[in-house]
């Protein structure tokens, strides 16, 4: 099939007017079929990777439900995320191994929706002053055996770990898990010091940004300074347009530069349904509009899907194309996963997203194939 006539997203220049072919999954140099769809006036970017979100539809990865992580997947492939890393919350281990059994299950048996590339583990190394939705009474010390039992578990699968770094121990896991998953610093009281530690040490993420962690401030910039002062760390950003204040959405581009910044939806299971009460982490949750709070008002995750938070995001004022870049070639490169997903090159799986100039998903491609929507 070629695609032809649309603005087609380049992670060197930006939007450029190419024609795009896909050869069976993979996007190629030249198409055998014959096909051709002309996609003048829409733009062609690569389907989202949320590296970060909890549940949707009525569901929650945490459940550790195997139907219910197919609905959430089902979800996220007909709002343009064609990869996904979904995250488990504060939980006992013997919960957190079901999740991660789940997950890898998933990853073997299932035939449609998003593709499962990783879990996120951001409980349960974490501080209970920080916990925000996290369930303070399942709460651990960072603990290197109990995350390789999980990863053992999700049969390799587990691609991110959040840790705060001032919790006992926390800076020798850091150093002896850093070549296994991505850490990233969360749910901390930590301030630059013991953050630059963590850097040093091998973290090189951090979780939702500015979020469960101190301010940043002139002259105690915490974990937001120290992950502006290490290169190599990419920062998450929840742009739902609750978590984060436009201005700052802009002045984090500004700051850590286009190819750092991470979107994330963070959603929880009322995304993608009406207003009501529903649970995270075994929690209580409120939700009206575009907030879930706990019942002491804490907020308690995102119910706008990544698509919308990069939507959200160029409202804000953030360019298109470093929005694009935000929510499909950054996480991609985050879990590892760039080699095969989150651009439009030869070789690479024709996961693609198509939008309308409102920016309005109208069609999304897996391996390929149209799933959603018409063009």
């Amino acid at each position: 099939m070629r695609l032809t006539g649309a603005k087609v997203f380049d992670v060197q220049n930006g939007f450029v007017s190419r024609d795009v072919c896909i050869e069976g999954e993979l996007l190629a140099d030249h198409s055998s079929d014959g096909k051709s769809v002309d996609l003048s006036g829409y733009y062609l970017i690569p389907g989202l990777t949320d590296v970060h979100f909890h549940g949707a539809k009525g569901h929650d990865f945490s459940d550790a439900d195997p139907e219910g992580l197919q609905v959430m997947a089902d979800y996220e492939l007909s709002r343009g995320v064609t990869q996904i890393c979904p995250a488990g919350m504060t939980l006992l281990e013997e919960q957190l191994i079901k999740v991660c059994k789940n997950a890898a299950q998933h990853r073997k048996n299932s035939k449609s929706g998003a593709l499962l590339c990783g879990v996120n583990l951001e409980g349960p190394f974490l501080s209970r002053a920080k916990k925000g939705a996290q369930n303070g009474d399942w709460l651990h010390e960072p603990d290197v055996a109990m995350l390789r039992r999980l990863e053992e578990a999700s049969e390799g699968l587990v691609k991110l770990v959040s840790v705060a770094p001032e919790e006992p121990g926390a800076l020798e896991f850091i150093k002896e898990v850093a070549d296994e998953v991505t850490v990233s610093i969360a749910h901390t009281t930590a301030d630059y010091d013991t953050a630059m530690a963590a850097y040093a040490a091998g973290a090189r993420q951090a979780t939702h940004l500015f979020n469960a962690m101190p301010p940043f401030t002139h002259r105690a910039p915490g974990v937001v300074g120290a992950a502006f002062d290490t290169p190599e760390c990419m920062a998450e950003l929840i742009c739902d347009g609750v978590h984060i204040h436009a201005s700052v959405v802009r002045a984090v581009f500004q700051l850590f530069g286009t190819k750092r910044v991470i979107l994330i939806s963070d959603t929880m299971r009322a995304a993608g349904m009406p207003d009501g009460d529903y649970t995270l982490g075994g929690q209580p949750v409120q939700v009206k509009g575009k907030y879930a709070t706990l019942e002491d008002g804490t907020l308690a995750g995102s119910v706008t899907d990544l698509m919308n938070c990069m939507k959200t995001a160029v409202s804000f004022g953030i360019p298109l194309e470093d929005a694009v870049r935000a929510a499909a070639v950054n996480p991609a490169k985050a879990i590892g996963i760039y080699s095969r997903v989150g651009s439009i090159e030869n070789g690479k799986l024709a996961n693609l997203a198509v939008l309308d100039e409102n920016l309005e998903l109208k069609a999304v491609f897996l391996k390929g194939e149209l799933v959603h929507g018409t063009v």
